[in-house]
């Protein structure tokens, strides 16, 4: 999402450390520069005024002007207030209390509150071991209620039998007794939306709040729809009050102004966000994290973090294992490609390496679909030529070719690739191997 700002601020950055000593005259074309890809990524106007003026006022102090890394010392202060702007640290879900613990999310027809649900349902029993219970009152749509019962399933949690004659708020008070007697402690109310905000949806949503009591009230909200998302939210903080934003979409292709200014609008954190279609992608917002990466400083935390959450210690030790006596075969090679895929898109996990950027700005870009053939071309190998590269011949790799709609050229530039991967693996293993173990970090992390 926030590709073309960073590349809009790594060029201005770019040019302020080519200054080497710096005047207060280059720290204003600099920030000119920032305000500019700010603007262009659809940053609310006001947020972005006190942005620059807050950046302005310490960037040109003489202690920075005179120091030895002038240029850094700028670029840190322009991390810092952006940490700032998106919230200073990650805001966690508050969910103490007498269970089962309500949790309203409210929003818009369309911005994905149900599939939220149920991504939050998944997210609390498998990250923090919490028994929730799903349920919809949006008694006007039937669909929704089904559709929330198909993904409660889907994600094997409980879900509330909606009755869509009932009065929602009736239908919120059975639900909580429902989940009370299945012995959840949580409770996701997923409720009604409309196509804009108005007064009978907040009255609907402030009778909800008022007969549940919910520990927190989640507003979802689409960041593809940019600066409307955060007029939506500033509407339905005015008119209900919530504690914190779910965005979705967060993995699109928006210019992504709506995260940056949602926070500075409202005064409420953004709590998490959803970056894929699937169940399981829903993430904590880390408003450091996601500084470094759009200043084009990577995100390795998060890299090591879904690294380890598609890979289990197990497997990597006997990775090891198999490296140490030279067993890797293309069958291990395969499945380290799976496990790489299970952790998301591969130009969004490179984004989180620090300097990635200025390689894409030198025109490399990643195709998804070479691992595909990639995994096609091993598929179509028997079971001994995957695990002894050695008897590929000829003939051998003609017939794979065939069999994966490559051709043999395709079939040798694997052989060559997964041999280089396994002499750089082998040299991890003879030593680096025990130092990440050490600090906890997976082997290919």
């Amino acid at each position: 999402m926030f590709d073309s700002l960073t590349e809009k601020l790594s060029a201005a950055f770019k040019r302020l450390r080519s200054r080497g000593a710096l005047t207060p005259e280059d720290v204003q074309v600099a920030l000119r520069d920032v305000r500019m890809a700010l603007l262009e990524a659809d940053v609310n106007f006001r947020v972005v005024k006190d942005f620059i003026a807050r950046v302005t006022e310490k960037a040109t102090g003489r202690d920075v002007l005179e120091s030895l890394t002038p240029a850094q010392q700028v670029i840190k202060i322009v991390h810092d207030e952006m940490v700032e702007l998106l919230g200073g640290q990650a805001s966690g879900l508050a969910l103490a209390g007498k269970p089962p613990v309500p949790v309203m999310l409210v929003g818009l027809q369309g911005s994905g509150k149900t599939t939220t649900a149920a991504k939050l349902a998944r997210f609390l029993r498998e990250k923090q071991g919490r028994r929730p219970y799903l349920a919809s009152v949006d008694v006007y749509r039937p669909a929704a209620i089904e559709q929330l019962k198909t993904l409660a399933r889907q994600v094997d949690v409980p879900c509330f039998d909606t009755d869509p004659s009932a009065n929602p708020v009736e239908a919120a008070r059975q639900a909580l007794r429902a989940a009370d007697a299945a012995a959840c402690d949580t409770l996701l109310l997923d409720t009604a939306g409309r196509l804009h905000v108005d007064e009978r949806l907040m009255q609907e949503l402030r009778d909800l709040k008022a007969a549940i009591q919910p520990r927190e009230v989640l507003l979802v909200v689409d960041a593809m729809t940019g600066q409307d998302a955060v007029t939506v939210a500033k509407a339905f903080n005015e008119g209900l009050g919530f504690d914190g934003v779910v965005m979705t979409k967060l993995d699109g292709d928006a210019r992504g102004g709506a995260a940056l200014s949602v926070r500075a609008v409202t005064g409420r954190p953004l709590k998490l966000v959803g970056v894929g279609e699937k169940v399981d992608a829903l993430e904590v917002f880390h408003p450091e994290r996601m500084a470094s990466r759009i200043l084009g400083m990577g995100d390795v935390l998060t890299l090591i973090e879904k690294a380890q959450q598609a890979v289990e210690a197990e497997q990597a030790r006997e990775l090891e294992r198999k490296l140490r006596k030279n067993q890797f075969t293309l069958e291990d090679f395969r499945e380290q490609l799976q496990q790489v895929r299970k952790m998301g898109p591969i130009e969004s996990l490179l984004g989180m390496i620090p300097g990635f950027d200025r390689l894409k700005g030198q025109g490399i870009r990643v195709d998804e679909r070479e691992l595909v053939r990639v995994e096609a071309i091993i598929n179509s190998m028997t079971p001994q030529e995957r695990r002894n590269h050695a008897i590929l011949n000829g003939s051998r790799r003609k017939r794979i070719a065939r069999g994966s709609g490559t051709t043999v050229e395709e079939v040798n530039r694997l052989v060559k690739r997964y041999l280089e991967a396994r002499k750089m693996m082998m040299r991890l293993s003879r030593g680096g191997m025990k130092a990440l173990r050490r600090s906890g970090r997976l082997p290919f992390a």
